[in-house]
């Protein structure tokens, strides 16, 4: 049976966004949907009779999607009625036919001319043949993010690929059963009976969305189902995909071959492959891992040694895609996949002894396999064919009772034929193109691989804001997400705004407050190239990451807290480098990494030989020069999350990063840090240059989903900043052999511009009871005796900030401000340790807090009923005193009339009145 165009669209059309409505019809229901002033309602049938007199009908569809929330840039949310106006069968079996949506129309609820394209790219991803939904024979939407064992089991809705959620949770809000309405839709490919689900817990597209995130979930996950229906049975075999779950990426401009960068410490992915991991035996059982990639030597994870793992350099075992050494890759799965078995389901008409006896042996799968390359797509699809083909098709024909070897072929020739297309469909949803290789031709290969490098590099970042849209639905911006986010669960950030402010202005009484120790360092090196000097093997850079504080109780007390307690450890260790590498013209084209490489090794083994505690690497990010590491306590890394880097050049008015500054920032628990090194402008009387540097980076430094630094719980700024003193050399010098820092400090510039409110506003610095850190003749304790005699200043400094309210109370306790003696650069290392306080939320009262609040406002669609007691039946006089009241309150979008009462859906918190009243035949 064809599916038809049974949804109707009718309009009242009006200038006035909250007298404008729409009504949905469906030819197989009675009832129909009132859209008006961003409220929903059910109708009756002669209700709806009622009110389509008045209105025009303006569209007709196939199925609808749901409701989309977008953001206009006056900070407006428009609402769009998502339609499926064109589709095309892609299979028809005995439960349900697999529709591809082909085309979607954006109605506005608001009759806005304009507001066609702020849904352009949404409209452009929906339409771009990824999207399948299936109804049934009697025209009820089917659920396609179930796979069929899952399905016969009883359970329903898998979220992980249900990609129109956030679309079904506006009808939910005003209890609108959107299981009536609206379809479920997945993205992937879905072929007679090879059908993939791509989930959208981490959807992106190439080179946006790589790796995992701190739930686990992993980029390009997909699951494919290999199915075989025959009258009332059915049997299946699954087998997923998915970007390896460690936190890495693909930075800049991918031509040709593809530079992977870890975007944090291999232990400290750790906790994210544990989850990964964890979610995947408790989703489908035992987890078999195939990883198609080229492995170093060692590389492989002691995380995984609890699951079979297979290694298979796929580029070299199979150049050119030859499938010719495939059967050794066979022979190491073969018996895993054996024993996970698949999935048959006999009714009970077709019982017999034989398809009984293989019905109780192979009735659920109970293991899958994973299998992964870079990009999850053309290597990984090849393989997942063999498996399904060569080691499962036979079995699930033979339960079948269809064994002839002239069937076995015909189905083996269908199927491959389906894998080919299914590797189209998944690598156009991630790569933007079709599969490479497979048999196909060289010449079509190379067009596709060259339309993947300007698809990938110059066209995703649209498609993955219309992706992100499409699944959060969420209108969430600017600073209330990113302190929602902070404090709230995922699963919190899809309430109503004035639910989540509520949460949010209410945090104190969900959340505790535990300290934090913070580290931070600066040490501008002059080129990175002397820390494994002879001259001074001696040194240590204990002496100044570890040792600092003792040696300060002794040698410098003025630099210590007088009560600070230097046995509790540091829970984060921030060092910045200046001049990690010579700031020549090629570093600063394209600066070298080996010295970033190397100093990580030192830092790893300086803080790593303390056995009390263990420190593992976070993350760090480089400009040319400028360098910032941040490690983390070995056990507290399980409870820090989005983790993010940027940079800024200020260099040659911002086009070179000879000067500039990096960042690195995460949420611990429910606080927000961020910390950034910088390297400002030089020479003694260019304050305004250095001003002008640390407006560029406070300004311009963005993280993902646009966070600043202003929307930070704390900032930690340090680096070489430049700022010099203003005074003479002898003066300066005079000052440094009395102690006489009060001096130095009421001279130097730093100083001087933060009086005037012209930099580093609110920010906080210790005072610097030591000598300058700059300039020294290298491995010596003389100030600067070059032909310049550059006065001696305090360039390198650490300040900070803290930007939250509420429990967390002052900037935080400073325990030591101080420089470390290291003489092998013409600088001389800083240090600050901070104890700081951190917000720990408490589940149990979180969600107590919000059950009462919910229980406070009442019904999520404001519904109101009121009864007469003095009089059998509401009058006119009645009704508009009613009107006049709950006017008062809200926005009242329905009045309907019932025997013994007046139901009255209202928005609160509105004062306009908008009312329709429905009066019975």
């Amino acid at each position: 049976m064809a599916l038809l165009k049974n949804i109707g669209i009718f309009e009242k059309a009006s200038t006035d966004p909250t007298l404008h409505s729409l009504i949905m019809q469906h030819k197989s229901r009675s009832e129909s949907v009132l859209f008006q002033n961003n409220l929903i309602a059910t109708l009756s049938e002669v209700e709806t009779q009622n009110l389509l007199k008045d209105y025009t009908r303006v569209l007709d569809a196939y199925a609808c999607l749901g409701v989309l929330a977008v953001n206009t840039p006056k900070n407006e949310t428009v609402n769009f009625l998502i339609l499926v106006t064109a589709c095309v069968s892609v299979g028809k079996l005995p439960d349900f036919e697999v529709h591809k949506i082909t085309r979607v129309s954006c109605v506005s609820l608001r009759n806005c001319p304009t507001d066609a394209q702020l849904v352009s790219e949404i409209q452009k991803l929906l339409m771009s043949e990824i999207f399948y939904f299936a109804r049934t024979s009697d025209d009820k939407p089917y659920d396609l993010t179930v796979s069929v064992q899952n399905a016969h089991s009883g359970k329903s809705r898998d979220n992980r690929f249900f990609w129109n959620r956030g679309l079904h949770r506006l009808f939910g809000q005003f209890g609108v059963p959107a299981n009536d309405w609206l379809v479920y839709a997945i993205c992937g490919g879905a072929k007679a009976c090879v059908i993939s689900r791509l989930s959208a817990e981490r959807a992106g597209t190439r080179f946006n969305v790589r790796g995992a995130n701190d739930d686990g979930k992993v980029a390009n996950f997909c699951e494919t189902e290999q199915i075989i229906y025959l009258d009332d049975a059915v049997t299946s075999f699954l087998q997923t995909r998915g970007s390896v779950p460690l936190f890495w990426e693909q930075p800049g401009l991918q031509i040709g071959s593809h530079r992977i960068k870890m975007s944090r410490g291999f232990e400290a992915s750790s906790h994210a492959f544990v989850r990964h991991l964890k979610m995947m035996k408790s989703l489908y059982g035992s987890v078999a891992i195939v990883n198609l990639l080229g492995c170093k030597e060692g590389s492989r994870s002691r995380l995984c040694s609890d699951v079979p793992y297979v290694e298979f350099d796929y580029h070299t075992e199979c150049p050119g895609g030859n499938p010719a050494r495939l059967p050794d890759l066979l022979q190491k799965i073969r018996d895993y996949i054996g024993r996970c078995g698949y999935f048959v389901a006999f009714s009970s008409s077709r019982a017999s002894p034989e398809n009984d006896q293989l019905r109780r042996q192979h009735s659920s799968q109970t293991g899958v396999v994973r299998t992964n390359c870079v990009d999850c797509l053309d290597r990984t699809n090849a393989v997942q064919t063999v498996f399904g083909i060569e080691l499962m098709l036979h079995n699930q024909l033979e339960s079948l009772g269809l064994s002839s070897e002239q069937l076995a072929k015909r189905f083996s020739d269908a199927f491959r034929e389906m894998w080919l297309q299914n590797g189209d469909s998944v690598s156009r949803i991630y790569a933007g193109t079709g599969a490479l290789g497979g048999g196909r031709s060289k010449i079509k290969d190379a067009a596709r691989t060259g339309s993947r490098t300007i698809q990938n590099n110059f066209l995703d970042s649209s498609k993955q804001e219309a992706m992100d849209l499409l699944i959060h639905n969420s209108t969430l911006r600017g600073d209330l997400a990113s302190r929602a986010s902070a404090l709230l669960p995922k699963s919190f950030l899809h309430l109503p705004p004035r639910q989540l402010s509520y949460l949010l202005a209410s945090h104190e009484e969900f959340t505790d407050v535990t300290p934090a120790r913070v580290f931070v360092g600066t040490w501008n090196v002059n080129g990175g190239k002397h820390f494994r000097s002879l001259a001074h093997r001696d040194a240590s850079l204990r002496d100044w990451l570890v040792n600092l504080p003792e040696i300060s109780r002794t040698s410098a007390p003025n630099c210590i807290h007088s009560e600070a307690d230097f046995s509790q450890p540091v829970d984060f260790y921030a060092i910045g480098f200046e001049e990690m590498v010579d700031l020549n013209a090629s570093n600063i084209v394209n600066a070298s990494s080996t010295n970033k490489r190397l100093w990580a090794e030192e830092l790893q083994k300086t803080l790593g030989n303390d056995g009390s505690q263990r420190y593992i690497l976070l993350t760090s990010v480089q400009l040319v020069g400028v360098c910032l590491y941040v490690f983390v306590r070995h056990g507290i890394s399980q409870y820090i999350r989005e983790v993010g880097t940027a940079s800024v050049k200020t260099g040659m008015k911002g086009t070179a990063g000879n000067k500039g500054g990096v960042a690195i920032r995460f949420v611990y628990h429910n606080t927000s840090l961020a910390f950034v090194c910088s390297h400002f402008a030089a020479g003694q009387s260019n304050y305004k240059e250095r001003n002008a540097d640390f407006a560029q980076i406070y300004q311009r430094l963005t993280f993902q989903m646009g966070r600043t630094l202003a929307q930070h719980d704390y900032v930690f700024w340090c680096g070489d900043f430049n700022y010099r003193i203003n005074l003479g050399r002898e003066r300066v010098l005079q000052c440094i052999a009395e102690n006489n820092w009060d001096e130095l400090r009421k001279h130097d510039q730093l100083n001087d511009q933060r009086r005037q409110g012209l930099v580093f506003a609110n920010f906080h610095e210790g005072h610097t009871t030591f000598a300058p850190t700059y300039k020294y003749d290298l491995f010596s304790d003389e100030f600067d005796s070059s032909e310049k005699c550059r006065v001696p200043a305090y360039t390198d400094r650490v300040l900070w900030a803290r930007n939250s309210s509420g429990k967390l109370t002052g900037p935080g306790k400073l325990l030591m401000y101080n420089r470390a003696e290291l003489k092998i650069s013409d600088h001389r290392p800083v240090a600050c340790l901070l104890e700081i306080e951190v917000s720990r939320e408490n589940r149990a009262r979180r969600n107590a807090l919000y059950e009462a609040h919910l229980n406070a406002i009442g019904p999520p669609d404001g519904t109101v009923i009121a009864r007469v007691t003095n009089t059998d039946y509401f009058d006119d006089a009645s009704l508009d005193f009613l009107i006049e009241l709950f006017g008062n309150c809200g926005r009242i979008l329905l009045v309907r009339l019932k025997a013994d009462s007046a139901l009255f859906t209202y928005a609160e918190g509105v004062s306009a009145l908008r009312a329709v009243q429905v009066r019975p035949l």
